[in-house]
């Protein structure tokens, strides 16, 4: 048996004589062999709160989530709910007779459902047979839950067809469901757990994600909102709390701390966000593109210099976050060429292995489903793509290969410095600095990268934007698909604004800013600073 940790509670149940309290943790520690995971960490939530969890990663979020959920066994630490003594560890599944639910990044949703079978699952799950309703039934009452949740869905469309923000809407309303089919008792928490739930979302999706968890917060649930986001957490969350290194480093009402106070507690000092002037000499093209075609793409024309950084993006549906995946032969591209340096490539037959023998890498917005294998080992993942070098006489240098895994965890500051682990057990900061770790070190000609920091905290963003500088200062050519400006701003030399499929506005110099690059995005049809793709001095 576990060991089990009590508090001292009242005759009447209640933590410091306040009945909103809803979640009491205290002195929570927990180590994985020598590594101090958390250490004396508390937590107070309170009925209707968001409270927002943050930290950089690999601080301890997801150490404290899973011990929430029953997934580890803490070594001390006590916890209440609702004022009432819970014994750790919880039970693995029990944490919904406890009032937890829990929203993932992979949400775990069944795609090949409908929607209303979806929310049925969870009827079933609390024993309440929704499952067994027959289809016209299904469907109202799931209807009748959307509505209630002001969630625009049509309950019989296939999950797997919805776009990711209405994905991560449904996630949430299913948990809350889930969260009030267990019990209807009063005392009962309900306390919501959401794991970077807009990670993957722009920022219009974000709005409305904000909304619904407003909603649920207005309905008496208590949040916890696991962010890496200042901004987004100051929006949304009444209470912040800031994890460093497995401790709580601070704990304060959002409206009296800054963003720049949040980062600090983050990081453990001041980040001064810095960029790089515009490199004096771009005479010489190391990328040319002429008339690319693709499915949201048209006749698009230009190039990238050496030791360049050139950002694209746009409003959704423009366009600009095809253009990385056509280039690298992962999409079809209908027509167009490539010239890098003295190299001509036909893209319409160009496939993604050619393209890393030709020098070109590609870091996809979705590291998890298309970026690593995340049941190998990071030494398998980052040396995947030069294991021929590491054959001698038919036989593969094991040694050799972690050995050279190691280097490069400590180059690029990949932690926990394990070459053995699995790469999905790190954190989304660490599991992007290896995948650049992996990309890097063969010395590409052209990296290009598709929102390469979601997910990313903002210490670990900095780290990534060193990095392509410095593969840029080395004479590579860089490409970033991003929807985010204020990243943009940071870190391009030039910026392409797309509109249905063509570019409408180029930015460079001193005109690379985020409010010029939000402006550029809505602005009507305006295709003025087009010339300066293939116009201006510097290109000839």
């Amino acid at each position: 048996m576990g060991r089990h940790f009590f508090v001292t509670v009242s005759e009447t149940g209640s933590v410091s004589g306040s009945e909103d309290i809803v979640l009491a943790v205290r002195g929570l520690t927990k180590r994985f062999n020598q590594q101090v995971a958390l250490s004396s960490v508390d937590l107070t939530l309170y009925r209707g709160e968001i409270h927002g969890l943050v930290g950089e990663n690999g601080s301890g979020k997801s150490t404290l989530i899973k011990i929430l959920a029953g997934f580890h066994r803490p070594d001390a630490g006590t916890l209440e709910l609702a004022g009432v003594r819970t014994p750790f560890p919880t039970k693995p599944g029990e944490f919904h007779q406890l009032g937890f639910a829990f929203v993932h990044q992979d949400l775990g949703l069944f795609l090949d459902l409908t929607v209303a079978e979806n929310l049925a699952l969870t009827e079933l799950a609390c024993g309440n047979g929704g499952w067994y309703l027959p289809p016209r039934q299904l469907v109202a009452q799931a209807d009748r839950l959307l509505q209630r949740f002001q969630v625009s869905l049509d309950s019989r469309v296939m999950v797997g067809s919805l776009p990711p923000v209405e994905r991560a809407m449904l996630a949430i309303v299913r948990a809350v469901v889930s969260l009030e089919g267990v019990s209807s008792a009063p005392n009962r928490p309900k306390i919501l757990v959401l794991d970077e739930p807009t990670v993957f979302l722009p920022r219009k999706d974000v709005n409305r994600l904000f909304s619904l968890t407003r909603r649920i917060a207005d309905d008496g649930a208590a949040i916890i909102f696991v962010s890496h986001d200042p901004d987004e957490v100051r929006e949304v969350c009444q209470t912040i709390t800031v994890l460093r290194d497995g401790r709580v480093a601070g704990s304060e009402k959002t409206e009296n701390v800054s963003v720049s106070q949040i980062i600090k507690l983050i990081v453990g000092r001041d980040v001064v966000p810095t960029r790089d002037a515009r490199p004096k000499d771009l005479t010489e093209v190391g990328v040319d593109i002429t008339d690319l075609v693709g499915d949201s793409i048209h006749s698009l024309d230009f190039t990238i210099g050496l030791g360049e950084i050139v950002g694209v993006t746009g409003l959704a549906g423009s366009g600009f976050t095809e253009l990385p995946y056509l280039i690298y032969g992962a999409r079809p591209a209908r027509a167009g060429q490539l010239r890098l340096s003295e190299t001509s490539i036909d893209l319409v037959r160009l496939r993604p292995r050619e393209a890393v023998r030709h020098g070109m890498v590609l870091v996809p917005g979705d590291r998890r489903r298309d970026g690593i294998i995340g049941a190998l080992s990071v030494t398998d993942n980052v040396t995947l793509p030069r294991l021929g070098h590491f054959v001698r006489c038919g036989l593969l240098r094991r040694k050799e290969l972690v050995e050279e895994t190691a280097t490069l965890m400590d180059r690029f500051d990949v932690r926990p410095r394990n070459p053995q682990l699995a790469h999905g057990i790190l954190s989304g900061g660490n599991q992007q600095k290896a995948v650049l770790a992996k990309w890097l070190s063969m010395t590409p000609r052209l990296v290009m990268l598709d929102e390469p920091t979601q997910g990313v905290d903002v210490g670990a963003r900095e780290q990534i934007f060193a990095a392509l500088r410095s593969s840029a200062a080395d004479g590579g050519c860089v490409l970033v698909a991003s929807s985010d400006a204020e990243q943009l701003a940071l870190l391009c030399h030039r910026v392409l604004v797309f509109r249905d499929g063509t570019v409408t506005k180029a930015l460079e110099g001193d005109e690379v800013t985020k409010e010029q690059i939000t402006d550029a995005c809505f602005a009507n049809g305006n295709v003025a600073g087009v010339g300066s793709l293939v116009g201006s001095s510097a290109w000839g």
